[in-house]
């Protein structure tokens, strides 16, 4: 069974502002002082890891070794069935050293072409402790992409994701209404059940 967090500092195992934003706003219900990596001079690891669950527990096996607290860290992406479950993992790396997710979500479309949109957002979270502990927790939301961009909410691949059971994109759902559905939530539900007392 996992150990249980309260009254506890907890680092954020991302550079990604917008991780750490939608991360922090999810923490903000408990009782969980959240710093982000990059303001602890963290540095980030290569993500060598074949699979969102690998990449997650390595982000945050390094984090929290290295600054001798709780670590959690997001491992997420985009999964394109019709690409062959591409970008995957390799999500963040298809927008390059620069992070233009514009010419991410222009390559998805320009590879798809003719073919079914069907996607799903996969996000997995980890937990460490610096004792090496982890627990790991994987959320979905399936959807399906739309082009062009729409909306100038949320980051990386949200404009062209329109998730089932909605007519517009992840990039023009209110953020609060997104943190509420989005995959990231949805594994945040199942880690604060195991692992963070009660509010």
């Amino acid at each position: 069974m996992p150990r249980r967090l309260a009254n506890e500092r907890l680092v954020i195992a991302s550079h990604n502002q917008g991780k750490i934003v939608e991360i922090a706003a999810l923490l903000e219900p408990y009782r969980i002082t959240a710093v982000g990596a990059a303001a602890l001079g963290l540095p980030e690891p290569d993500e060598t890891g074949a699979t969102f669950e690998a990449n997650a527990a390595l982000k945050a096996h390094a984090a929290s070794r290295a600054a001798g607290l709780p670590a959690l860290a997001d491992d997420s992406g985009l999964v394109v069935p019709a690409l062959g479950g591409a970008p995957g993992v390799y999500s963040a790396r298809w927008a390059g050293p620069e992070r233009d997710f514009g010419a991410a979500m222009a390559r998805v479309h320009r590879e798809l072409a003719d073919r079914d949109r069907v996607a799903s957002f996969v996000s997995v979270l980890a937990l460490a402790w610096p004792d090496g502990k982890e627990a790991l927790f994987r959320g979905e939301v399936h959807g399906r992409l739309t082009w062009p961009p729409r909306g100038d909410k949320g980051f990386g691949y949200d404009p062209v994701f329109i998730p089932k059971g909605y007519d517009i994109t992840f990039g023009e759902i209110d953020p609060a209404e997104k943190y509420r559905i989005d995959h990231r939530s949805r594994a945040f539900a199942l880690l604060a059940a195991a692992c963070f007392r009660d509010r």
